[in-house]
């Protein structure tokens, strides 16, 4: 990376995303690292200018509290501290709160004036920089790439596809846990839009029955997940020169997937889930990007709006919306009460000022009446959340003539159904998905 770089020091802060993706604003680049990094390590890492130490109360391990090596003050970088009173540095702060632009002001004096940090972190030469790294790192060798049709998967097929052209194959597969006309409309785009080079797959039943009676969710994405690297291998052995897998990590992935002041939320498919005896060599373009930098990056590369912009999904698809242990009719439910929704919030405008939105069947029933008698049904849970990294989120307030008439429909529409609920959290203190 060519880019001037501040480095986070992980002081057990709930904001250091908050903090990164601020630099970031101000058009310089920036990670997290652990505490514990050492000054060799943080003279490694490439084009840093400073070093920012980020407390927070996460900042005891195992009874210790922790703090960064002494040996970083003398690492030759300039050092400013927030939240941390015993930082051996002049530069002090108080702890910082998540509003971003208050930290953009906070810092901005540091990174620039002290730091003399460039502002060269921007999509044009993020696009730059990793079409070079992708082709030095696969040569004219061939990448596997899973293609959901979700954004981080869309603009990693893009980004490949602008790198190494015909030597990406993008495999579809529909485990059976895809929303409704979602692999149809995936075909559509990258087959006959985009040219690609797609091998289709369904492969519903072989999830469906390897998933049965599994209530755990971690269980079931390790699932999803390790199945799905099944598929590509069985997919790869019929292709010639197939040695790297792409993938669609992306930076909160791999934060929620734990740190040593962070303890891991929930894995995500992307980082956890792989076997041991994966085959292939990961290419992994958007790690280093949040939420909202993916989207200017498909944008950068041309992507259309609606592609850019549609629906975050999770890899196991709606498996982790269809809680406990996944039925074919509770399955159905999500999936035919998800479209109502969608739909419905198309027609109000919502789609478009809505970050996510979705429906959830819970696995347990609740009375209702159903032709004038008891009846035992599923409910279904509506949550609907705007963010911009996927790091927090908060709750949309949706008009109740437009919740009145989606709950109109799901209880008239959708089987089994008696129940429909709005999920009113906001991230912290739940995640965005329920599982």
């Amino acid at each position: 990376m060519k880019q001037d770089m501040i480095v986070i020091l992980d002081l057990g802060s709930h904001e250091n995303t908050v903090v990164a993706r601020a630099i970031r604003a101000l058009g310089v680049y920036s990670e997290i690292y652990p505490h514990d990094i050492t000054a060799k390590e943080l003279q490694a890492l490439p084009n840093v200018k400073g070093v920012i130490i980020n407390g927070g109360p996460n900042c005891v391990i195992d009874g210790v509290e922790i703090d960064v090596l002494p040996e970083i003050y003398e690492a030759g970088y300039p050092v400013m501290a927030a939240g941390w009173d015993k930082a051996l540095c002049e530069k002090k702060l108080p702890q910082f709160t998540d509003d971003l632009e208050a930290i953009k002001e906070a810092v901005k004096g540091f990174v620039f004036d002290t730091c003399k940090a460039e502002a060269n972190w921007n999509m044009t030469n993020f696009v730059a920089d990793q079409v070079e790294l992708i082709r030095q790192q696969v040569g004219d060798k061939k990448v596997l790439l899973a293609l959901s049709g979700g954004v981080d998967s869309s603009v990693v097929a893009a980004l490949l596809l602008k790198a190494i052209g015909d030597n990406l194959v993008c495999v579809h597969v529909n485990h059976g846990l895809m929303r409704k006309g979602e692999s149809e409309n995936v075909v559509e785009v990258f087959r006959n839009q985009l040219c690609a080079n797609l091998v289709y797959v369904d492969a519903t039943e072989r999830f469906l029955t390897k998933l049965e009676g599994v209530e755990d969710p971690e269980q079931k994405r390790k699932i999803i997940g390790g199945e799905f690297i099944r598929v590509f291998e069985e997919e790869a052995r019929k292709l010639d020169g197939i040695d790297f897998l792409g993938q669609g990590t992306i930076y909160p992935d791999i934060v929620e997937s734990g740190t040593k002041t962070a303890k891991m939320v929930k894995s995500h498919h992307n980082v956890g889930g792989l076997p041991e005896d994966l085959q292939f060599e990961l290419v992994e373009p958007l790690k280093q990007l949040f939420k909202d930098e993916v989207r200017a990056c498909g944008v950068e590369l041309g992507l259309p709006y609606e592609m850019v912009y549609r629906q975050p999904f999770p890899g196991p698809g709606l498996g982790v919306r269809c809680l406990g242990a996944i039925t074919r009719d509770r399955l159905e439910a999500v999936r035919e009460s998800d479209a109502i929704l969608r739909e419905e919030f198309a027609k109000a405008g919502l789609d478009k000022s809505v970050w996510q939105y979705f429906t959830i069947v819970p696995d347990f029933k609740s009375v209702g009446v159903r032709n004038n008698a008891r009846s035992y049904d599923w409910p279904v849970i509506i949550r609907a959340v705007n963010t911009v990294d996927a790091m927090t989120a908060t709750i949309e307030h949706i008009d109740w003539a437009i919740l009145g008439k989606i709950t109109d429909r799901i209880l008239k529409e959708v089987k089994n159904v008696n129940r429909v609920c709005y999920d009113l959290s906001p991230k912290p203190s739940a995640t965005i998905e329920w599982e």
